[in-house]
């Protein structure tokens, strides 16, 4: 009793409070552009199913705390599933999101302030809305820890090239510094080092300074397989440079600059994040990197007990990858209904109520094999499989 007590407040709770806050904000980026457009929104649920506790605000809106807690939704006036069938709690639990924005409403029941009513212009922002305020609470704490804490800063110069390394074989010297990767400018080591991680056994081209002049190396990362400090395995690239001095230090920015760095940290993190999907598509990197809501778990208590600064980054990458995922062209996702805008955009009309059927079907069908198998990854890697495993052996 004692170990599930204190399972539940080093793992479970601190993965709530995080899914909760970043749930809140997406739905809530719907909601206020529902209210924006003039539509009536009838319940904010942060969850599904049952609800625990919520009120009714002044202008009819039920806000409300549900059992099930992965997830939530904003169910408007006027919206209705494919097919024409009323949404519920239940339905929007069996997909697992929220809001179904087909175009197959009831068109009978539209009236000025439905979902239905909107113009193909409104009805998209609304869409967009949720993952759009992902990326902006991101840039909102990125700015927010820029201008009170500083953003690390480190001189992208080397002191010491490894013998055998990738950096030795592409010509790196001592007292090189890195102002390039493939045409992006570099300010700091830290930048360097996040890139390389992100591309093994890739090609890259390095513009470095040596004596005052700007030359171009081309060196391909060596490939590493490690384990990160949460216990996850991870391929990851090595250029093997290093730096001896400990000059290290935060900058504080004002507020301007802070917003104007935070968008491009925000931006670097959001490539990374392509780059890296990309490259468990080409077999680049393992899919065992793929992890669900039980790695996510792990990671958040793992976080929680290391202080402010890392739960907050922790939390603006959560932010930035509900984003991502949010607009991906998958029906039954944010992307898939704005996929959904954009082919009725070039046929003049939206699509059919058989084809949105099959199209949300399939769209439902890829997320929960998605969630299989990266829970699978969750339960592989913590050896629950080899546990279960060797009860029944």
């Amino acid at each position: 009793m004692v170990e599930a007590l204190s399972l539940i407040w080093e793992y479970v709770l601190p993965f709530l409070v995080v899914l909760t806050v970043l749930v809140f904000v997406h739905e809530m980026g719907h909601y206020l552009a529902a209210r924006r457009c003039g539509v009536r929104v009838e319940v904010f649920s942060v969850g599904f199913g049952r609800e625990i506790f919520g009120w009714t605000d002044r202008v009819g809106t039920r806000w409300k705390f549900s059992m099930i807690p992965f997830g939530g939704y904003v169910k408007m006036f006027g919206e209705m599933q494919s097919g024409g069938e009323a949404e519920t709690d239940e339905n929007r639990a069996r997909t697992a999101r929220g809001p179904d924005r087909s175009e197959t409403l009831s068109r009978g029941a539209a009236t000025s302030d439905s979902f239905d009513s909107k113009t193909l212009r409104q009805r998209s922002f609304i869409v967009a809305a949720g993952p759009l305020a992902n990326f902006l609470l991101a840039i909102v704490v990125l700015a927010g820890m820029f201008m009170t804490i500083g953003q690390p800063f480190t001189p992208a110069d080397i002191d010491r090239v490894v013998p055998g390394s990738a950096a030795e074989r592409a010509g790196f010297q001592p007292g090189d510094v890195i102002v390039g990767i493939d045409g992006r400018t570099v300010e700091r080591f830290e930048q360097v080092i996040r890139t390389v991680q992100l591309h093994p056994g890739t090609p890259m081209a390095f513009s470095v300074v040596r004596d005052g002049r700007e030359l171009q190396l081309n060196a391909v990362p060596d490939v590493i397989d490690r384990t990160d400090r949460f216990g996850n395995p991870q391929r990851i690239g090595q250029l093997g440079v290093s730096r001896a001095g400990t000059d290290m230090k935060l900058i504080r920015h004002d507020p301007v600059t802070a917003v104007w760095r935070a968008t491009t940290e925000t931006y670097i993190l959001t490539r990374s994040i392509f780059s890296a999907i990309g490259q468990i598509i080409d077999g680049t990197r393992t899919t065992k990197e793929l992890g669900g809501p039980i790695r996510i778990a792990q990671m958040s208590g793992d976080v929680w007990q290391t202080g402010l600064i890392n739960v907050l980054m922790f939390a603006v990458l959560l932010s930035i990858n509900l984003g991502l995922i949010n607009l991906f062209p998958v029906p039954m996702l944010d992307g898939g209904h704005l996929l959904f805008y954009a082919i009725e955009a070039l046929r003049g009309r939206p699509l059919g109520p058989r084809a949105q059927d099959a199209g949300i079907r399939i769209g439902i069908g890829l997320v929960l094999a998605l969630m299989v198998f990266a829970t699978w990854n969750d339960l592989v890697q913590l050896r629950v499989v080899d546990f279960l495993v060797g009860l029944v052996t």
